[in-house]
């Protein structure tokens, strides 16, 4: 133990194109005591890509050591060390590991700061052509469907943009998913390697991006969503949700669509609406 307090450094890596690494980058990797990297792999490319030599102790910080691995830093933390964290891409914590180290140093007193820089969820926020003004992140979504389901359900109201991340060989069904939940006319984007040589930015309803989704999407993806319009709740009435699933109807929407939109504005499940316009038909 010392008397010198140690820092955790939270850093910033490039999403795409070495030469986006933020200018204090280099410098952070150079002086660290310690270097916690998700990938040592990727850091070493990183490092030799920024030109810089290491002069710290590397260790291996991912998901399946995180819990573990957090206790001995913290003790170098503790005995005067500046902690470097890296993650793949982008901000540590942020989808990434972090989070479980920067609240034991919180808790134990030690100053946390951070190298800004890159991230994908502000990149495709800013790319989507969508509103900006209030977003929400929601990482990425379950795996498994109806845990998927029911997660979207709860955001079905939400009227802040939403950003998501995706792995490629799970953004058809998750398109289709955000589209049972939000309906296929709701704007977004799929933001494909960004800032990578094959960058790509895809916007449209949703509907129309899980066709183009169908047969395969390839790189990193991040999801776009807008949020919600701020329509007026209806009253748990019966005759009046019959009413306006059939002015929805007459709008073009399917009945499937039409009794979503109307359950989502009551706040009820579908099949109370599906079961009071049925009853009557």
């Amino acid at each position: 133990m010392t008397d010198r307090a140690g820092v955790l450094v939270l850093a910033a890596t490039p999403i795409g194109r070495p030469d986006d690494a933020p200018p204090r980058l280099a410098g952070e990797l150079a002086g660290a005591d310690v270097v916690a990297a998700e990938d040592t792999r990727r850091l070493k490319r990183l490092t030799t890509d920024l030109d810089v030599t290491l002069t710290g102790r590397v260790v291996s910080y991912f998901e399946g050591n995180e819990a573990g691995r957090t206790p001995q830093l913290l003790e170098a933390l503790l005995a005067g060390d500046r902690v470097l964290l890296v993650t793949d891409a982008g901000m540590p914590s942020v989808s990434d590991p972090g989070y479980r180290l920067v609240a034991a140093a919180v808790e134990a007193g030690i100053e946390v700061t951070a190298v800004p820089g890159p991230s994908a969820v502000l990149t495709a926020l800013a790319v989507s052509g969508l509103p900006v003004d209030r977003f929400c992140f929601e990482g990425f979504l379950p795996r498994k469907a109806g845990e998927r389901g029911r997660r979207l359900a709860a955001l079905a109201e939400e009227r802040r943009t939403m950003v998501f991340f995706e792995a490629p060989h799970r953004t058809a069904a998750a398109l289709a998913a955000l589209a049972e939940a939000f309906g296929p006319d709701r704007p977004a984007a799929v933001c494909r390697e960004l800032t990578k040589t094959h960058e790509e930015v895809r916007r449209g309803p949703l509907g129309e991006l899980v066709e183009w989704a169908a047969d395969g999407i390839r790189g990193e993806v991040t999801l776009v969503v807008q949020g919600a319009e701020d329509r007026p709740a209806v009253p748990h009435d019966p005759a009046l949700w019959r009413e306006l699933v059939s002015a929805n109807e007459g709008d073009g929407m399917t009945p499937k669509d039409a009794i979503r939109e109307v359950a989502q504005r009551a706040g009820v499940p579908k099949r109370e609406v599906y079961d009071a316009v049925v009853g009557r038909r």
